[in-house]
């Protein structure tokens, strides 16, 4: 099975703390030895990478040379920072190499998470909020159109709520799992096929963005599709191979072409000599760049189902939500639980975070036992505020801090949005429509929707 989390053998010291934080024990090897991910296992979620502290010394003479494991690596030559063990294989050289491009219309999607923990790599404090100097950059960098996955977030609730209300008025396939998250929609394909009609036929915001650029932006745009070169800067180190999966090409071309993740985005800034720090803020691209509160705050745990209770509320009852910060599904690691009580309907919801914590879930599936109606999961402790491709925290206090105060500067940016509902997103209410009809109809279900399952060749790069 594909994995691009790799750990390099010349740097391993065999110390374990991979297999410690590793969610489905697919790191195997001896104390002391140089350990390996078993790729059937991985869900290439890249918190091994965050925790790895072992790294290439200048002094050791009998490892492979920088410059070779940055070309291995898919990194710039640039780079100054120290090459551990752990690592993803990136894609900021081929994404360098496109903007370099003028035949190529380039188009670039930030997902909530990079927003609060961008400036961390430019020396700012853990959490600073920079939607507006990361879209000053990637103007700066060559990009074409700079939108927004929260964009992609409001459209997904649209979706998905819709597709949650259906079911509970047909009884069918509940509880509904999200699916937003790539690692743990892997998880469940490798380790419980039997459950997957459970999960939400919602493509996650960063497909679902990309399918919408290479149309209905490409059309606004006047671009041809084929020139069009859709890029996705992500927390995450898994989202790089959900765009690669076969399925995802309902524009009729590969739906999001690349994926960098934090890191690389800060890396190709840092090339470029852009002052990050001094950038004036910028707006991101309309319309396709216009989200709401609900879709920002997709970037902490909890998020989506703060975000789907907000609209799935109004949809259902006609009236508007009695309190819009829902603090009982917020939280960090672990399960949370709830009961919501929906015009007459008694909505049970649960949040989990960490794989681990979903599997008693799963089981209780199995046996019939279980009465949610709506479960969000995700692979990582905190959301995605806590991915794998987010700036790399060495010490463990520093990372209960940044976890902290970018999940903070998370509900802040939302508190302080005028729209905080996703279905009251003008723009999404454009896009409908003028493109898509209705949630759930013909083409929101072509260009949308997916089937989850192993597929044979299932990623392109198989």
């Amino acid at each position: 099975m594909t994995s691009n989390v790799i750990i390099d053998k010349e740097l391993c010291t065999g110390c374990r703390r991979c297999s410690e934080v590793c969610p489905v024990n697919a790191i195997e090897g001896v104390q002391g030895y140089p350990q390996k991910i078993n790729g059937e296992l991985c869900v290439s979620c890249g918190q091994c990478i965050q925790v790895c502290s072992a790294y290439a010394s200048s002094f050791n003479e009998n490892i492979s040379s920088r410059k070779s494991k940055l070309e291995e690596r898919g990194m710039l030559p640039t780079v100054k920072e120290p090459l551990f063990a752990a690592y993803s294989k990136g894609n900021a050289v081929k994404v360098q190499n496109a903007l370099k491009n003028d035949e190529l219309y380039k188009v670039v999607q930030c997902a909530p998470a990079v927003r609060v923990a961008l400036g961390e790599e430019f020396g700012m404090p853990l959490g600073s909020l920079t939607p507006g100097k990361m879209a000053a950059a990637l103007r700066l960098l060559g990009f074409n159109r700079v939108y927004d996955t929260n964009f992609g977030a409001d459209l997904t609730i649209m979706e998905e709520g819709s597709e949650l209300i259906k079911r509970i008025e047909e009884n069918k396939n509940l509880p509904m799992f999200t699916s937003c998250c790539p690692a743990w929609v892997k998880f469940a394909e490798n380790q419980y096929p039997e459950l997957l009609k459970h999960l939400s036929s919602c493509k996650s915001p960063q497909q679902m963005a990309g399918t919408i650029f290479k149309t209905y932006g490409a059309e606004m745009d006047k671009v041809e599709p084929s020139k069009l070169f859709n890029v996705a800067v992500m927390p995450c180190t898994c989202k790089s191979l959900e765009c690669d999966r076969v399925e995802m090409k309902d524009s009729g071309y590969k739906d999001v072409d690349v994926v960098l993740t934090t890191r690389e985005l800060a890396y190709l800034i840092k090339n470029a000599d852009i002052d990050f720090v001094n950038l004036p803020d910028e707006d991101f691209d309309t319309p396709l760049g216009c989200y709401s509160g609900a879709g920002t705050i997709f970037g902490s745990t909890g998020g989506i189902m703060e975000a789907a209770l907000r609209t799935g509320y109004e949809l259902i009852t006609k009236e508007a939500i009695p309190k819009l910060e829902l603090n009982f599904v917020r939280g960090g690691e672990g399960i949370r639980t709830a009961v919501v009580q929906v015009g007459e309907l008694e909505l049970k919801v649960a949040v989990v975070s960490g794989l681990k914590h979903v599997v008693p879930v799963l089981e209780s599936i199995k046996k019939g036992e279980c009465q949610f109606h709506f479960i969000e999961v995700m692979t990582c402790p905190e959301g995605c505020i806590s991915g794998g491709g987010q700036p790399k925290l060495l010490l463990e206090e520093h990372r209960k801090l940044a976890y902290k105060e970018r999940k903070a500067a998370i509900y802040s940016h939302d508190s302080k949005l005028e729209i905080r509902k996703s279905h009251e997103n003008p723009h999404i209410k454009k896009l409908y429509k003028e493109f898509l009809g209705q949630p759930l109809g013909h083409l929101s279900h072509k260009l949308l929707h997916t089937e989850y399952g192993i597929k044979e060749g299932e990623f392109e790069n198989e």
